[in-house]
């Protein structure tokens, strides 16, 4: 068997068939029809197997049967295969999200849904900073202290945003994060408080819309971790917090 064809049964095996079923419908295609014993000699289906197995893709609707003696199969012509596996894909997609969804409804009605939420590793926080800055539909307080986590996508981000006329403030003691951001045109930066110098654990702080929230720590191994909440009471408690212990920064729009 050859790797194009391994992966093809691999492919069909996700679409839903058997590794069986798989390798008797690429079998036919290549004979264009053939009795079992046809398909057993170029896959190594038992010959046995093989009637089952094309029972199964008749129903499937994969396969024609011919009734003569010996039975031969012929299987459809691959863009009605691809139009069934299509949409056996979409029913099964629609049944499996119409239950998934019923008891989501049900349990958020029995009890109230976890509020925050942990982020580990460098590049999945990355990843939620990104799409809570994107969803900010009015204000957005982006603050780091290390320029290696403002990273191109941030950048584009807070410029896409600035362009659509979300107000943004970037805090940060660190004077390169705050000439980079701050050239972007809308953006404003600020200084955080004096009391705040000692703090060499902090890595990232995202507050969008008052609404939603990420805090980050770098640990000593350079890693990241970060909580973060949107739409819940913890995030709008520790918002205004947050806003408390930040107030009157030196700011200055570019």
């Amino acid at each position: 068997m050859t790797d194009d064809e391994s992966e093809a049964i691999d492919a069909f095996e996700r679409l839903g068939l058997t590794s069986y079923e798989a390798k008797v419908f690429i079998a036919l295609h290549r004979l264009g029809s053939g009795t079992a014993r046809d398909v057993a000699s170029v896959t190594d289906v038992p010959r046995s197997q093989v009637y089952s197995v094309a029972e199964s893709l008749e129903d499937r609707g994969l396969l024609e049967v011919q009734q003569s003696s010996p039975i031969r199969y012929r299987p459809v012509s691959i863009d009605e295969a691809e139009e069934t596996l299509r949409n056996r894909f979409e029913q099964e997609r629609e049944r499996a999200f119409e239950f998934v969804d019923s008891v989501t409804r049900e349990s958020t009605t029995e009890e109230t849904q976890e509020d925050i939420w942990t982020v580990r590793s460098r590049d999945r926080v990355d990843d939620r900073v990104v799409d809570l800055l994107s969803q900010a539909d009015e204000e957005i307080l982006f603050g780091t202290r290390l320029t290696e986590l403002v990273t191109p996508d941030i950048e584009r981000t807070l410029e896409e945003q600035a362009t659509n006329g979300v107000s943004i403030t970037v805090i940060s003691r660190n004077e390169a994060v705050r000439d980079r951001l701050g050239a972007i045109d809308g953006v404003a930066t600020a200084v955080p408080p004096a009391h705040r110098d000692d703090d060499q654990r902090s890595g990232r702080i995202v507050i969008a819309d008052e609404d939603s929230l990420l805090l980050s720590v770098v640990d000593d191994d350079d890693s990241e971790t970060a909580i973060w909440s949107a739409g819940s009471l913890f995030a709008s408690v520790l918002i205004q917090l947050i806003e408390a212990s930040t107030a009157t920064p030196e700011s200055e729009t570019r």
